[in-house]
């Protein structure tokens, strides 16, 4: 069943709570987020991506994920 961009956020911001967090797209299978979080501080792109990657609990985890693909945007606040 695809994810709503609600869906995705309320998963972001359980482990980011205090991000900017903005999610975008509507078929609920190929989306997009942004996400700025000072914990991503002194991380390298990969790092940040897979923190991100794990707060979605396995909604992207194989070809029978809810969600199959997103686009990822990280970084720390300026």
């Amino acid at each position: 069943m695809p994810m709503t961009a609600h869906q995705i956020e309320e998963l972001l911001r359980e482990t980011f709570p205090d991000a900017e967090i903005q999610v975008g797209g509507s078929d609920g299978v190929h989306m997009s987020a942004m996400v700025v979080d000072e914990s991503f501080r002194g991380k390298n792109r990969v790092q940040q991506q897979r923190a991100v990657y794990a707060a979605l609990k396995g909604k992207m985890d194989g070809p029978s994920g809810e969600l199959h693909a997103l686009a990822l945007t990280t970084k720390a606040p300026e």
